[in-house]
């Protein structure tokens, strides 16, 4: 068996790595083909070239327990000491000035959609800038900005089928604008107005579009993991050539809900995506404070999912490994896990103060070297798809935009109140009738209290 192993891995060209627990020692059976194979047919071939290989028979020969993979005994007492284990590298395409480092991994993405990526990115950027000064200002209660991490939103999003199901946890803005969600749309939600499709009952950054397939976000963390992973046995058995994308935090992993998540969809062989946004913190948590292993990606073999670690501040790497995620998943009807590794530029929302806890040092190494914009930026530039004076034009162009949608939203009137009682029953129940009834009764009574005008009014 592991002759035939080792002359199957010798056919492999290694580039962009996963880990597939199906090979012994995370042996490396990747996207990157195995000559003449798909992807798919590569994982196959050395699953099956593991599984016929005949085994010695006789008792003692080799371990038969139902609940490992074990293949020979030891009678050599050794702990698995995780200290001494290599760390899983991190995979990309770029360096941090915009150069490819390997000619076979550019995704040699088309001129207009480099641009498209980069002008995304940039506009998320200023919509949050934008956004966090109006919540300092007081036009809106909450925000929560994705500076630094626009990377890991633009290259993934750019791979998937646009009617993947997404679940995303709350820095995923960028994933919904690639997908078309309009800055109007992004500005009423924010502002919770007349036009918001919510109604005003969610917080701010709490989006959501059932057109664009993006699940609205919930604030409780980690309860869309396993929510992704039954979305996904659900597209399995219906067969629908789709699959479920489930972003979340390095600090997400830690709960419970993640556990059973990556679980369930393993042994369920689940078509569903992770993506880890490993950005250094959980609110004001460091990583080493958080877990002692190397990461998140090194947890996958243990439920028997295939990872890999990538740049995530590198969108070629991110397009790159998502591309390749996708068709594992869909081929092998199986679940994969994404780390990518960034930085959380900004604070962790606008009630969180990061100073307190880390370095503005620290902070601007990484907002001026290793920034996913500026890296796309540079690489524009050399294949003379942009310049400086068009990004001046552009930046101008772009607060425009942003402004102009800021503005319309803040004219808008707020809902209805009516409306928070609906959406959970198909008829309103008595109680809720009479809750709705007390509302009404109680806000004209006191009515010098409450800015009536600025809300829709309701039916008399």
């Amino acid at each position: 068996m592991a002759r035939n192993l080792h002359n199957l891995l010798l056919r492999f060209n290694l580039h962009l790595r996963y880990c597939d627990p199906y090979c012994g020692n995370r042996q490396i059976v990747n996207r990157l083909s195995l000559r003449g194979l798909s992807t798919s047919q590569s994982l196959n071939l050395a699953r099956k070239t593991e599984s016929s290989t005949p085994s010695i028979k006789g008792p003692d020969d080799v371990p038969r327990y139902p609940g490992s993979r074990a293949t020979e005994w030891t009678t050599h007492l050794k702990f698995l000491d995780p200290d001494r284990i290599e760390g899983i590298p991190v995979y990309h395409v770029m360096n941090s000035q915009g150069v490819v480092m390997g000619e076979s991994q550019d995704p040699k993405l088309p001129e207009d959609m480099v641009v498209d990526m980069y002008q995304t990115m940039t506009l998320l950027n200023t919509m949050d800038k934008i956004l966090y000064e109006s919540q300092r200002q007081g036009r809106i209660s909450f925000y929560l900005t994705n500076f630094g991490e626009e990377g890991t939103h633009i290259g993934s999003a750019a791979a998937l089928n646009p009617k993947d199901l997404i679940f995303g946890q709350y820095r995923e803005a960028g994933v919904l604008m690639w997908r078309g969600f309009t800055l109007d749309e992004f500005m009423d939600q924010c502002y919770g107005n007349e036009s918001d499709v919510a109604h005003g009952r969610q917080m701010p950054v709490h989006y959501g579009s059932k057109d664009l397939h993006f699940v609205t976000i919930s604030s409780t963390i980690a309860t869309q993991i396993p929510q992704a992973s039954g979305a996904a046995y659900a597209y399995k058995r219906a067969q629908n050539g789709l699959c479920a994308v489930c972003y979340f935090g390095e600090g997400a992993a830690s709960e419970g809900d993640a556990h059973a998540a990556f679980n369930f969809a393993a042994t369920l062989d689940c078509p569903v995506i992770f993506i880890c946004r490993n950005n250094g913190y959980a609110i004001s948590t460091p990583t080493q404070e958080q877990y002692r292993g190397d990461g998140i990606a090194s947890r996958a073999p243990g439920y028997g999912m295939p990872c890999i670690r990538v740049d995530g501040n590198d969108i070629f790497a991110m397009y790159n490994v998502t591309k390749a995620a996708r068709e594992i998943c869909l081929s092998q009807s199986r679940p994969i896990l994404i780390e990518a590794m960034t930085y959380r530029i900004g604070h962790h929302s606008t009630s969180d103060d990061s100073t307190a806890y880390r370095s503005v040092d620290e902070v601007n190494q990484w907002d001026k070297v290793e920034n996913p914009i500026l890296r796309l930026k540079k690489y524009m530039i050399a294949q003379d798809w942009w310049s400086e004076e068009k990004d001046k034009d552009w930046m101008k162009e772009n607060r425009r935009r942003v402004i102009e949608a800021f503005q319309a939203a803040g004219k808008k009137k707020k809902p209805n109140p009516e409306l928070m009682f609906g959406d959970v029953y198909d008829t309103l129940t008595k109680n809720l009738q009479q809750q709705m009834q007390y509302m009404k009764e109680h806000v004209e009574k006191y009515k010098e209290n409450y800015p009536i005008d600025r809300f829709n009014s309701w039916k008399k």
